[in-house]
């Protein structure tokens, strides 16, 4: 099984007690397999007890391990030390502030996710005795692939727009909620529209794109936006110049 040393620069900080983040450099012998979480694993348990950083499962499902490497956010579990040469700047994933190390205070990207109902709004309710929400393979197609986001934040700390303008909703809140809006079984678009269309929400996305080229899981929150944008206008259109089509 072959080995090589490679070097880790890993940004430390801990606002309770530094003024500002600094860099750590790590020497770690890493097998081929390994991705970066098993380097960091490696400092953790063999070199210095004292890093901070999030994970859990280890197979790209749970996306705890968002961080930036090298500059682009990604899952430390899918980035092999293979496909990177020199010395690996691991930092805390952009745009949010930061609790120690690598770990990110991510409370305003609860809030906003919250605030678009990411759950099923029935729009009929039935007692649990008459049996499921049914519901055909092609009311499925038209959703499904909005359902893999598994919430890393890997699209807002590439989105420019959360960065310039922080109250923007962001793309994993807004695509979760087109999920919903376009499940057959769900009548909850008109409470999520309040949010989603407002001036916090999808206008606010200038089309940069980088949302999906960085999503791990496919999701395309890109295209999950511009799909809100035409549904909002049609929406707007609608209301005012033909008050008489009943939604």
């Amino acid at each position: 099984m072959s080995e090589r040393v490679i070097e880790l620069e890993v940004l430390r900080y801990n606002p309770e007690t530094e003024t500002e983040p600094h860099f750590q450099r790590y020497l770690v012998t890493c097998e081929e397999e390994w991705v970066v979480l098993d380097a960091l694993n490696h400092v953790k348990e063999t070199i210095d007890p004292t890093l901070n950083y999030r994970w859990s499962c280890h197979m790209a499902v749970c996306g705890s391990c968002g961080m930036m490497i090298n500059g682009e956010p990604k899952l430390a579990c899918k980035s092999f030390l293979r496909n990177y040469q020199g010395v690996i700047r691991v930092e805390p994933l952009a745009h949010f502030p930061i609790e120690r190390d690598l770990v990110t205070v991510i409370d305003d990207f609860m809030t906003k996710f919250k605030r678009v109902k990411p759950y099923l709004i029935p729009k009929d309710e039935k007692p649990v005795g008459e049996g499921e929400y049914r519901q055909t393979p092609a009311e499925l197609k038209k959703f499904k692939q909005y359902t893999l986001c598994i919430n890393c934040m890997l699209c807002y700390a590439a989105c420019p727009e959360y960065g310039l303008t922080p109250k923007f909703i962001g793309p994993a809140a807004i695509s979760m909620a087109h999920r919903y809006n376009l499940d057959s079984r769900d009548g909850g678009r008109k409470e999520r529209q309040q949010e989603i269309a407002s001036g916090e929400g999808v206008w606010e996305c200038s089309f940069a794109g980088a949302c999906s080229e960085v999503c791990p899981e496919h999701v395309d929150p890109a295209s999950a936006l511009q799909q809100v944008k035409i549904a909002s206008t049609v929406d707007w259109y609608t209301e005012h110049l033909m008050p008489w089509v009943k939604k």
